[in-house]
Parts: C-alpha cells; structure tokens; sequence
C-alpha cells in the first residue's frame, strides 16, 4: 500500500476492525517515511458475469435501484429497501464465488421481495422472466394463491403450472 501522501510504497497496520456490516474491514495505517496515518477499507471483491459476456463489480446500490422501481407506489419504506438490498447481497456472497451470473443475482431478489411486498414480485418478476403474456401473470398468480391457501390451512390449494392459466378450486356440496 502506497502512503498517500509521500508515495512511500510500504506501511505498518496500526488498528483493524471489521465494519458494522461485518462486510468490509477497516485498518488504520502508517507510513514509516513521513510518519502520517491514513484508513484503508478492504472488502472481497464480487464480480457480476452480464448476460452480454461483460462482468462488473457486484453494486447493492444496483439491486436498491431495481427494487426500487418494483416498489414504485406500494407501501414499502427506504429501510425496508435498503434491507432488502442487503440481504441480497450476504446471499449471494454466501455462494462463496468471486463471480456470479447477473441472472442469479435476479433470482435471489425474488424471494425476499416476495416476502416484503407481492405486487412488486409481480413487477419484478415480470421483467425478470420476460412475461410475454397474461398467461404468465395468471399462473405466478395462481402459484401465489396455492402458496396463501396452503399457509392458510383452508385446504383448497390449487396447482397450476406457470403459464397455464387460473383453476378454481372445487365447490364444497
């Protein structure tokens, strides 16, 4: 590590500490040739493969920004948001991979944006997936609906298969 003040090119590690995310680790340098302290943030670098071939550094900000829109009008705060992001972002660091497809980062948005708020998981997903006609809602409807009946204990849990349309569940006599 170069001093950022004399360029001097080595430094002695005073003081580390984790950050409060426990994603990164702070250490509070010092130059040997001028004396002077400085911080460096050290994180795990994760690397985002595009659909294109072309690879970025992984951005929460990126997933904020896409859930963001998802979330356009519905009842979810920043904080939601932002924790949101960050579960998204320890999951896919939790594959242990220095590169992930961008895909996969989409799908491990979906369920937990699910579980904050169904209608944006709709949005989201209908981009996500390409949802090219009503037939693609109606079935990720109907999956929500065999999921809720289920959670419900009701006993009607209707299957469908995505893409198959809506089935009634039968009539008690």
């Amino acid at each position: 590590m170069h001093c950022p003040f004399c360029r001097h090119t080595d430094s002695r590690v005073v003081d580390s500490r984790a950050t409060e995310d426990g994603m990164a680790i702070r250490r509070r340098r010092q130059c040997p040739e001028c004396g002077r302290r400085f911080t460096t943030v050290e994180t795990a670098s994760l690397t985002v493969v595009k659909r294109s071939g072309a690879t970025e550094p992984f951005s929460r900000d990126k997933v904020l920004a896409g859930v963001r829109k998802a979330c356009q009008g519905r009842p979810v705060g920043e904080d939601e948001l932002a924790l949101l992001a960050q579960r998204v972002e320890e999951s896919v660091r939790a594959a242990g991979l220095a590169e992930i497809e961008a895909y996969e980062v989409g799908m491990a948005v979906l369920e937990p944006l699910r579980a904050l708020d169904e209608v944006a998981y709709l949005r989201f997903a209908s981009v996500y997936r390409s949802f090219e006609s009503l037939a693609d809602f109606e079935g990720e409807i109907a999956l929500l609906r065999a999921e809720h009946d289920l959670s419900s204990g009701d006993g009607r849990a209707e299957t469908t298969a995505p893409g198959a349309g809506v089935q009634k569940p039968p009539r008690s006599p």
